[in-house]
């Protein structure tokens, strides 16, 4: 058994890998901290016993999703199997860099329709230039954009809309995901939430607007809170809710559960709210890139993640919401003696109008209904960068000079030492 979780020991073999051996070779190409690494090891066997061929697993791991999708564009790299964010799977279908994915099985079950028909719907939106997106891709996980937040000192009311981040008696305690894509587009769900009630405009319409105008709007109403900002983050805004040093934080409802579980285990009371003047909801999922050698174990691989046991694991491991649905999902997360009863009919199905269930994990319908979902903006990307540059400039407080340096501390030290930290964080989603 072969499976190799470093980079370059990972390249160095698959290189060095005979023809015959990269045809009874997975390359697997994921996240950090995003799958139980276990069920590696065990694909191997299962696949084994499902086709009578052997499979060794190759195990590498990206931070961005650009890195990935430059690997594959660029370098023609033969990754059997990858797990871009949303907006990227949307960009490698209209550029051609995907193949279908098989649901031939033979005597082995299709678990892929497990996957929740609200993810079907979601992906659904995905521009693929006249393709069906989901010929192409498998959901993984799913989340929200929303308001981590300290009860103690911030009213649960007033979280209920993205104002609150407005409000001057919370200022230097406010902290911002630094994803331009996610805080833009939620933002402008929220800021035009009137012409959308109106039916002036639709959701997805709004969730793919990235005019001047448009721009102009997110950008001056992010420059009248930007003051209080006490820090644009990429991974410590948790931790700073979790010691209290922070009172709120924009931020994705993986991350959000993480936090929430840390602090209770400190005594420290938080908890996660999804705006209802309007947010957004995301998806990763699993593709084919065109230069893939073992199509047909890369397929048995998606569908092997998406049995229930394995999607339950998966989750219980990196902390985020599997795309997988049905029965025995709703059983392993409903839990009468923690959580009211909510309508999450929208991902379990019309039974489950009124169940017990994480509200972090799965908001209400009501809630729901009033997100739109990520696109690529294409050409327009730049601008978006360049808004968000904009507004950041200026806004970097002695803390942040000092996390930076920090943070290039320990850059240096983990090159030196090597040593990796498991965090259950979200993806960077860059551009």
């Amino acid at each position: 058994m072969k499976k190799i979780l470093a980079f370059a020991l990972g390249a160095l073999i698959a290189f060095g890998a005979s023809a015959a051996d990269r045809n009874h070779t997975l390359k697997v190409y994921n996240w950090a901290d995003y799958i139980d690494e276990d069920l590696l090891d065990e694909f191997e066997r299962w696949y084994k016993e499902q086709t009578g061929e052997e499979v060794d697993v190759v195990y590498q791991l990206f931070d961005i999703n650009e890195v990935m999708l430059s690997k594959i564009e660029l370098g023609h790299e033969d990754y059997d199997v990858v797990c871009p964010s949303d907006y990227i799977i949307e960009r490698m279908l209209r550029s051609d860099l995907l193949l279908p994915i098989s649901h031939d099985f033979g005597d082995t079950p299709d678990y892929t329709v497990n996957v929740a028909p609200f993810i079907h719907r979601m992906m659904a939106n995905t521009d693929g230039n006249g393709r069906d997106v989901r010929d192409y891709a498998v959901g993984y996980m799913w989340g929200t954009v929303g308001l981590l937040y300290n009860p103690k000192y911030i009213p649960a009311e007033e979280t209920r809309s993205w104002e609150v981040l407005r409000n001057p008696a919370y200022a230097g305690k406010i902290y911002v995901k630094d994803a331009f894509r996610d805080v833009y587009t939620s933002l402008l769900l929220a800021l035009r939430k009137d012409e959308i009630d109106a039916g002036k405009v639709t959701r997805d319409e709004v969730s793919r607007d990235t005019s001047p105008e448009s721009i102009k709007l997110v950008e001056d109403w992010l420059n009248s809170m930007k003051d209080g900002v006490q820090g644009w983050e990429a991974d410590f805004g948790k931790e700073m809710m979790t010691k209290e040093k922070g009172w709120i934080n924009l931020s994705w409802s993986g991350d959000a559960q993480w936090a929430i579980d840390e602090a209770e285990a400190v005594g420290v009371k938080l908890d996660f709210s999804v705006p209802e003047d309007g947010s957004t909801v995301w998806y990763d999922g699993w593709v084919i890139p065109k230069y893939a050698v073992n199509t047909k174990a890369a397929s048995y691989f998606i569908n092997f993640l998406c049995m229930p046991e394995n999607a339950l694991r998966n989750m219980d491991e990196i902390g985020y919401v599997s795309a997988i649905g049905g029965p025995e999902i709703l059983a392993a997360k409903t839990d009468s003696t923690a959580f009211a009863p909510e309508d999450a009919s929208y991902f379990f199905g019309p039974d489950a109008t009124a169940v017990c269930v994480n509200p972090v994990q799965y908001p209400s319908k009501s809630i729901i209904e009033r997100c739109g979902v990520l696109h690529d903006t294409g050409d327009r990307t730049e601008d978006l960068l360049a808004m968000w540059t904009r507004v950041k400039g200026d806004n970097a407080s002695t803390f942040t000079y000092v996390l930076i340096g920090i943070v290039v501390a320990a850059l240096i030290a983990g090159y030196l030492f090597s040593k990796r930290k498991k965090s259950h964080r979200r993806p960077a989603r860059k551009h």
